[in-house]
């Protein structure tokens, strides 16, 4: 007893201080030891245990610090202040810890559900339908969770407990406040929330906004990225897809009719560009074989227009189907019909009275809009 009585000499608090170092040490001990245990156990197993165990590592190691520290208040001596210090630490952790944990089982249960789709596949409407609708809840339900948990803590606090109840229910003068400072967020997150319902936009579809195209590449729960064609990021709130009107070219289906108008003189003959542009679409690799349509849509004073409406599987295919048919085109009319190109055209007035002279009547534009055609001249 001798060889102990210098314990008699430490204070208190030193004491306590050391009793609750120890039982912390012990539990990273432990919680270390626990990690390696499961790591091992499900080094083999399913795709579902693993990610358990990876993504828990964490919070099993906050769950031990939380039981160690609760052992050490009840065995260590403490004033009633400190006590109550101690219990307010602790349920701040279990707090964090039942986020946490609610934040990493959403995660493996929305990779495991995603893992049914692939973005990759020809037909990816319904992965890309489904991809869109966790990814847009999966960040809801995390601003949510985060939005619960800092006002469940604040509720422990007796100062600011008012600015947790406000914050959760909406109520009172600060409610107001919070409620208006927080307006643009539960704007987008109410917005996002009806896009995951309604699904106006998906992962990877192809849209029209503001001039520009581009694909859906992400789905925040604020904001939209739209990686447009020449590698720009075009960034939308949420809100604007509610709001605004867009173009979706592959809301219901990939496959897009791209069309290809031309003016050309009343001469050529329409028989022939409609064999020529079918040979074209049938030889490229581009044209889904659905629809080829060439007509006749307007007459102008000098020229008429043809329009060729042909299919492809997507958004890009049409496009790069719409180049090729009018580069082709124009080589075949140039070769076989360079007459028939749109022309400007003057009418020379006989000659009146002694004086050879010759007035030219001002010249039309062969072309609509102020367009510039090429000129062969013509009596």
């Amino acid at each position: 007893m001798l060889a102990f009585g210098w314990l008699d000499a430490i204070p208190s608090w030193a004491a306590s201080l050391l009793s609750i170092s120890v039982l912390l040490f012990a539990g990273a001990v432990l919680a270390r030891l626990i990690n390696n245990l499961l790591t091992r156990l499900t080094r083999d197993g399913t795709l579902l245990q693993r990610s358990l165990v990876a993504r828990n590592q964490r919070p099993i190691r906050l769950a031990i610090f939380a039981a160690a520290l609760a052992l050490g208040a009840g065995v260590a001596e403490l004033t009633d202040r400190q006590l109550g210090m101690l219990r307010h630490v602790l349920v701040l952790l279990l707090i964090v810890l039942i986020a946490w944990i609610a934040h990493i089982v959403l995660h493996i249960w929305l990779t495991l559900y995603q893992r049914r789709f692939s973005l990759d596949a020809s037909d990816n409407l319904l992965a890309r339908k489904h991809i869109t609708q966790t990814r847009i809840l999966q960040r809801v339900a995390n601003v949510l969770i985060v939005m619960i948990a800092v006002a469940w803590a604040l509720m422990t606090f007796e100062p600011v407990r008012q600015y947790g109840v406000s914050l959760l229910a909406s109520a009172g003068a600060a409610g107001l406040v919070v409620g208006l400072a927080l307006q643009p967020v539960l704007k987008n997150i109410f917005a996002g929330i009806q896009l995951a319902i309604t699904q106006p936009i998906r992962i990877d579809d192809a849209l029209l906004i503001e001039g520009e195209w581009g694909k859906v590449e992400e789905i925040t729960a604020t904001y939209v990225v739209l990686k447009i064609w020449d590698w720009r990021r075009l960034i939308l709130p949420l809100s604007y897809f509610i709001e605004n009107p867009f173009q979706n070219w592959t809301r219901e289906t990939a496959s897009l009719i791209g069309a290809v108008s031309f003016f050309a003189d009343f001469t050529i003959p329409v028989a022939a560009i409609r064999q020529e542009a079918e040979r074209i679409a049938r030889a490229s690799p581009l044209w889904d074989g659905e629809v080829f349509v060439v007509q006749v849509v307007d007459f102008r004073e000098t020229v008429m227009e043809l329009r060729i409406l042909v299919s492809a599987a997507d958004s890009g295919a049409a496009f790069d189907l719409r180049c090729e048919m009018r580069e082709k085109l124009v080589d075949f009319i140039q070769a076989e019909y360079p007459e028939s190109l749109p022309r400007l055209r003057a009418t020379l007035d006989a000659p009146s009275g002694p004086d050879i002279g010759v007035s030219t009547s001002p010249a039309r534009a062969a072309t609509p809009g102020g367009q510039n055609p090429q000129a062969t001249g013509g009596t």
